[in-house]
């Protein structure tokens, strides 16, 4: 399932443009124009994490995160234009787990989120063997079975992209988040390379590696291992 980002930032096109980049990175994005309104997103949105202005009218991010901190334990990222030390270290104080200046970068704020996800302990333990369909993984033994067939001759990064997306058969990772998982970090002009590791691995899972039904490319996002067996 994916992880629900709440937006807080009074300016509409920033909400617009991060909820339009995390989207295609996976998440789910909802948003919230000042702090008050965020309270209300969050108590019915219950988000994994929050990305918060801290200058906003009618409630800013500093009493946004006092009244929220006693209703939940969320992981926030503040983004704030203020450059002044004194302002990141009263944030951090009140709960907040990072802070990006603006303007930023959003594959920097991306990677962010992802490590403080990381931390919080929001992404569930690896189970030691993985079945999906008519495929079983031992992470120990590294191995890897389809029906009958015992594949020999995957290599360490075929194998873990495989695991990766296994362990959630339908979720669509994009080429960021499978960089991230098979390499710690994504680097920009990198991804590209998972392309050819799923060229790879499709060639050795595959009955017919030209028409996948394992695994499926979902266009201008990224892959998925597919839930069910296609049927005719």
């Amino acid at each position: 399932m994916s992880k629900t980002i709440l937006v807080v930032d009074d300016k509409e096109s920033l909400r617009t443009m991060v909820k339009s980049y995390l989207t295609q990175e996976g998440f789910r994005v909802v948003t919230a124009a000042n702090g008050r309104d965020a309270l209300f997103v969050a108590r019915e949105e219950k988000p994994d994490l929050i990305l918060l202005d801290l200058m906003m009218p009618e409630m800013g991010g500093y009493e946004f995160m006092r009244t929220h901190s006693r209703e939940a334990d969320t992981p926030t990222i503040i983004l704030t234009a203020k450059l002044e030390e004194s302002d990141k270290v009263l944030g951090l104080e009140l709960g907040a787990d990072d802070y990006v200046t603006k303007p930023f970068s959003m594959r920097e704020l991306t990677a962010r989120i992802r490590a403080v996800l990381r931390r919080a302990g929001k992404t569930p333990p690896e189970a030691e063997v993985l079945r999906a369909r008519d495929v079983v993984l031992d992470r120990n033994s590294r191995t890897v079975q389809v029906g009958s067939r015992l594949l020999t001759n995957l290599t360490p990064s075929e194998f873990d992209l495989l695991a990766a997306l296994m362990s959630v058969p339908g979720r669509v990772y994009s080429r960021a988040d499978l960089l991230e998982l098979l390499q710690g970090v994504s680097f920009e002009g990198y991804e590209r390379t998972i392309d050819v590791h799923v060229r790879n691995l499709r060639t050795k899972l595959e009955p017919d590696p030209a028409n996948p039904t394992y695994i499926e490319t979902v266009y201008g996002v990224g892959y998925r291992f597919a839930a069910e067996k296609h049927r005719d």
